[in-house]
């Protein structure tokens, strides 16, 4: 197997903790007596871990080597699985999750450097097109793997965390054979990941967080809150079902980023935003009318929107970014990322406590479309601005 191969296996077998406890929170709901805010709460306490490690480790890979760093990561998610294997209540869960995020902070840089850096240069395309896909496989991978054993295997909120546990040793194994790929430094200057943005850079950057941040609203809307949705309003009890309509979210989001170098660069946020807006429509008519075919056409535009507008934002920030400023503004793009994922699902949480699953659904739907029609209209503005300039030169 190619080297690069292989990391990006790594890569997936990670990830896919952080998604794992999404076909057990109603079996934690029920037997503990947790609330659906609770439950979105716990959820949300995944990103305090991955912003953490983010900005406090989000550069020490360039010194202390990728391999070193990604084992780190490897052992935060075993932790992770042993505090879920052997809670007992809301503290236990949150600090579970709280670590889980710990992992994935420090895998989301590092890996996917390490993946491109892996391949030789004739693959680099491959490579690249592995890494991010690998993350999104192994985010859909979580709940496939945990709703099957919820389903068709007894200890439903154990047995999954030691799988988990089982392939994370494949992990260590798989990272151990592969090459290090940066010189790890003699003298060591660990410090805080900056994040700021350049004066070029400002205007390109409120369309592109904007179209992010509600690309994963909607990822941490399907992550957290589908499941009670298939559950109350459609209802599908059955656990690998509920895993495999979170898989597709993410599977979409793949193939989303894997056709958008297809589209023309003038349309790429354009198209991902329309996916978007049309999915979260077809999410508010699945609320209204309790439709299982309008929740399936959702969850897949939402995800080829969300891959298509993520790719393209993020290109879009990279390509506008100075070289020696470009960690600070993609650390900051993945700041704003992480916050989408989770202070939202805590409201949308609290809605559906208050308001019940259909018209909180519906709210967020209305709510998600205005957020990612101004980004439309800030991108309009930015081209508008970039023209004149063209002009003038």
């Amino acid at each position: 197997m190619p080297a690069y191969l292989a990391v990006a296996l790594v890569f997936m077998i990670n990830m896919a903790g952080t998604t794992l406890p999404t076909a057990i929170y109603h079996d934690y709901q029920t037997a503990f007596g947790f609330s659906p805010a609770t439950i979105t709460v716990i959820f949300a306490s995944y990103a305090v871990g991955v912003l953490g490690a983010l900005l406090t480790m989000g550069n020490w890979s360039d010194q202390l080597g990728r391999k070193r760093m990604l084992m780190a990561g490897l052992a935060a998610s075993a932790v992770s699985a042993l505090t879920f294997l052997f809670a007992d209540g809301l503290a236990m869960l949150l600090l579970g999750r709280l670590i889980s995020g710990i992992s994935a902070g420090i895998f989301t840089g590092t890996a996917t450097v390490a993946v491109i850096e892996s391949s030789p240069l004739e693959s680099r395309a491959k490579a690249i097109l592995a890494a991010t896909s690998s993350n999104m496989l192994g985010l859909g991978f979580g709940p496939v793997l945990s709703g099957a054993l919820v389903e068709f295997a007894p200890w439903p909120m154990r047995l999954s965390y030691v799988a988990h546990i089982a392939l994370l040793l494949l992990a260590v194994l798989l990272l151990r054979s592969a090459p290090e790929t940066v010189r790890v430094a003699g003298h060591r200057k660990l410090r805080m990941q900056r994040i700021a943005l350049p004066r070029k850079v400002r205007a390109a950057f409120a369309p592109a967080a904007l179209a992010g941040f509600a690309g994963f609203v909607v990822v941490g809307f399907f992550t957290a809150v589908s499941p009670q949705l298939m559950r109350n309003m459609l209802g599908y009890r059955r656990g690998s079902l509920i895993g495999l309509a979170v898989f597709l979210i993410f599977i979409c989001s793949a193939i989303g980023q894997t056709v958008e170098k297809r589209i023309a660069r003038k349309w790429r946020q354009r198209v991902g935003c329309v996916a978007l807006v049309v999915g979260l429509v077809c999410l508010a008519v699945c609320a209204w009318q309790r439709s299982t075919t309008a929740f399936l056409v959702a969850t897949i535009l939402c995800g080829i929107g969300q891959g298509i507008s993520f790719r393209a934002s993020l290109a879009e920030l990279s390509n506008r970014s100075p070289a020696e400023r470009k960690g600070e503004v993609i650390s900051a793009f993945f700041v704003v990322l992480y916050v989408a994922i989770s202070l939202p699902v805590i409201g949308i949480g609290i809605a559906v406590q208050g308001l019940g699953i259909v018209r909180a659904t519906m709210t967020f739907a209305a709510i998600t479309v205005v957020i990612v029609l101004i980004s439309l209209m800030l991108l309009r503005r930015v081209e508008k601005a970039q023209y004149r300039i063209d002009l003038r030169t």
